[in-house]
């Protein structure tokens, strides 16, 4: 094997990057290494060029391999790998996102990019594949404007950086930023936060780039040592005629059309279709495609000047948020929660369904196992855009904008132990012009606090927008630029930026930005920032006005949870052998019960199925004391006393609550001569706990309970006619135990 591998220190390891002959027939490729952390990125382009298309043809691959975690995954039935995890998809989305702009866009040969993880450890792999994917394509022979820089920054709760923080010390840290870029530029953000200041994620913006910068010096180096000569290719144009067609027919109606003071795209899709009639008999041997192109590269062109000279397509200024309506709950009976959340031509249905810890989802992949208690799974219909089209799956737009609004409301969900539901939230996308994910968090904040959820702080979220006017050959400086709050289609389409912030009133939650340029200059971020925050606070007003916290009361089809604790040696006995006990339960109150290691009981189901699933567990796992009092029910007579129960009956099969004997001399303070005139089988007895004797003994009192019961019941003093009950062992009931049915027990009885 022929090989060269290069190091540069990075965090606190060192990441290396061997270059070798592999995948030979690749026109790049590497294998990327940090830590216990591997990464095989391979760059292809094709031979030829696809006709028809109006798009750059690029396909980026994340390829999880179980092998890669030292283990057999899988399912029991099938241990090879099957469809890409969520988790994937996202890495997948996050190479795809920081490569992607700086291609060629009129490119239309295939290109492929796959990052195969060969080896995971304690560090995410997402960062290493981004930079894989890098050194792959600035090797090749592929035009790209490469290279490119990745970091992973976290912060800890006493306001400490960690350069690429490994799994478990993100579980600790109170913000995520992944952050790519070039050329002192950001291009890529992916964000999870705890409710950070945008002052602390501006410094940390700063600091990646840094990182940044020292990787691009890296790769460079070896570019200039193993780079490639890159392809060149030469773009079809339109004629000098249909150019002058252009000019004439079209030129004028452009800034009319992009600029008409309505939301939406509809004028300037108009005047496509005009483009198209005239083509038809004027220039009938133009490629459709090549005159496609060219017109939506005029309408940015005037696009972006118009935004530069102060105008926005539907006439608002720049600061204003398009129209809000918000509405909580009353969608749907039988829905937990509901919100629906109107952002101008953006509807979003956010439906909230919860259920008890038994409906958590099992996660085992090759990244993330454990379970998880909140969801938000996001769906993106084709009539949301007025289209037709495949109704059912999923892609990975809406597992990205699903991942997105799921991470900005997670920071706000209660801790279990306050709110010990199983949340799942449903976005459905009704009409979309200009982010639908952030309006998926408004919705689902909404259908949270319709729920009676106690979140810790409603949460929205804005996009926005900017369009930058570049110093001629010189991209790393810019002459001016236009933030954009609430950015619609069209800004979305021919913008520079699409920049989402999530968060409450005290901080950001979640961030995402993706560009069609090769960058944006810190210096854009601070009045993004600014921007962004100050439409929060407006959507959140809104939300406010709506329902200003969470409802006191849940839905009455929503299930009730109950949570009681049992000692650890007690969780066999509530078991049962075999799931016997806690099946019975199970079956007799309709409930679900789910029990941690610490003892930790959750019941779920209805009021009152509930109430009676705790009552039964309790008396289960009852440990009785010296001194305790109870009005008991005899349940059987005897010639040395009375047995009685101190609970009520439980009505599990063969089971029955805790019985103690009242010897003949507890129940009175004289001597008895008989048991005739006591009591009668079911009667209701006052008793205290005397004595807690071996195997499960109990010893009662009614004369230390109630001195005064001989007496209304008319006893006289006589001889006494019972046993002893510290000799009489053999007087013990037949059940063999303190309690009835003690071989549902376990664990020592106190």
């Amino acid at each position: 094997m022929k090989s060269k591998t290069f190091e540069v220190a990075f965090g606190n390891k060192t990441l290396s990057a061997e270059f070798n002959d592999l995948a030979m027939q690749a026109n790049g490729s590497v294998i990327v290494r940090y830590g216990n952390t591997a990464v095989l990125a391979t760059a292809v382009m094709g031979s030829k060029e696809r006709e028809g298309l109006d798009y750059f043809p690029l396909t980026v691959d994340y390829e999880e391999k179980f092998y890669a975690a030292g283990q057999i995954l899988g399912g029991k039935y099938m241990r090879r790998e099957g469809k890409p995890s969520d988790e994937a998809i996202l890495s997948g989305r996050a190479v795809d996102r920081t490569v992607r702009p700086l291609f060629d866009q009129r490119l239309r040969i295939e290109v492929q990019v796959v990052t195969t993880i060969l080896s995971i450890g304690e560090d995410d792999p997402d960062v290493i594949a981004i930079l894989a994917a890098s050194l792959a394509l600035s090797v090749s022979d592929i035009p790209w404007a490469g290279p490119v820089g990745a970091v992973r920054l976290g912060r800890t709760p006493d306001g400490a950086w960690i350069i690429n923080p490994n799994y478990e010390e993100r579980k600790t840290n109170v913000l995520d930023l992944l952050v790519c870029g070039a050329q002192q530029k950001v291009n890529m953000i992916e964000t999870g936060a705890h409710q950070v200041s945008e002052d602390i994620i501006i410094e940390g913006l700063t600091k990646a780039v840094e990182e940044i910068t020292k990787l691009e010096t890296f790769q460079n180096n070896i570019i200039k040592e193993l780079g490639k000569e890159k392809k060149v290719f030469t773009f079809p144009t339109l004629t000098d005629a249909t150019l002058a067609l252009f000019e004439k027919e079209i030129t004028p109606q452009l800034t009319d059309a992009v600029f008409c003071g309505i939301s939406g795209g509809e004028k300037v899709g108009e005047l496509h279709h005009a483009w198209h009639e005239l083509l038809k008999t004027s220039a009938p041997e133009e490629s459709r495609e090549l005159a496609d192109l060219y017109f939506e590269e005029k309408v940015e062109a005037v696009f972006d000047v118009g935004i530069l000279s102060g105008k926005r397509p539907d006439g608002r200024d720049f600061d204003t948020v398009r129209e809000i309506y918000t509405q909580a709950g009353g969608v749907a009976p039988m829905l937990h929660g509901a919100g629906v959340f109107y952002r101008g031509e953006t509807h979003v249905l956010a439906a909230l369904t919860l259920g008890g810890p038994e409906a958590v989802q099992e996660m085992e992949g090759m990244e993330v196992k454990g379970k998880k208690s909140f969801m938000l799974h996001y769906n993106f219909p084709p009539y949301s855009t007025g289209e037709t089209g495949r109704m059912g799956g999923t892609n990975r737009r809406m597992i990205g904008h699903g991942a997105l609004a799921e991470k900005a409301l997670s920071a706000v969900i209660p801790p279990k132990e306050q709110f010990p539901y199983t949340i799942r939230i449903v976005s459905e996308v009704m009409s979309s012009n200009g982010s639908s994910s952030m309006g998926s968090v408004c919705g689902g904040t909404l259908a949270l606090l319709d729920a009676g959820v106690p979140i810790l702080a409603p949460v929205a979220g804005i996009a926005m927008g900017v369009v930058i006017e570049e110093i001629s050959n010189d991209k790393s400086q810019i002459a001016k630029y236009k933030v954009l709050t609430d950015i619609q289609g069209p800004e979305d389409h021919y913008g520079d930026m699409d920049f989402k912030v999530a968060g409450t009133r005290d901080g950001v939650t979640a961030m995402q930005m993706d560009v069609k340029v090769a960058g944006v200059p810190l210096s854009v971020f601070p009045e993004a920032f600014e921007k962004a925050k100050k439409a929060r606070l407006f959507i959140l007003d809104k939300i406010a006005e709506t329902l200003p916290t969470h409802r006191a009361e849940m839905n009455v089809h929503a299930p009730r949870i109950l949570v009681t604790k049992i000692k650890k040696e007690f969780i066999g006995a509530v078991i049962g052998g075999g799931g016997k006990t806690i099946n019975q339960i199970r079956e007799l109150t309709g409930t679900e019960i789910t029990i941690e290691e610490d003892g930790t009981v959750f019941i779920t189901g209805n009021v009152e199925g509930a109430e009676k699933t705790k009552k039964i567990i309790e008396g289960i796992a009852r440990e009785y004391l010296v001194g305790e009092k109870f009005e008991g029910v005899v349940t059987r007579i005897a010639d040395f006393g009375l047995f009685v129960r101190m609970g009520d009956e439980s009505p599990l099969s063969g089971m029955k609550d805790t019985e103690g004997l009242v010897h003949i001399s507890e129940i009175a303070p004289f001597r008895l001569a008989s048991m005739d005139g006591v009591a009668n089988v079911g009667d209701k007895v006052p008793v205290i706990i005397k004595e807690l004797g071996e195997e499960g003994k109990i010893k009662l009192s009614i004369k230390d309970a109630d001195p005064e019961f001989a007496v209304r019941k008319g006893l006289k003093e006589g001889t006494s006619a019972g046993g002893d009950f510290r000799s009489g062992g053999d007087h013990r009931h037949s059940s063999g135990g303190y309690r009835g049915g003690s071989s549902h027990h376990s664990g020592p009885r106190r």
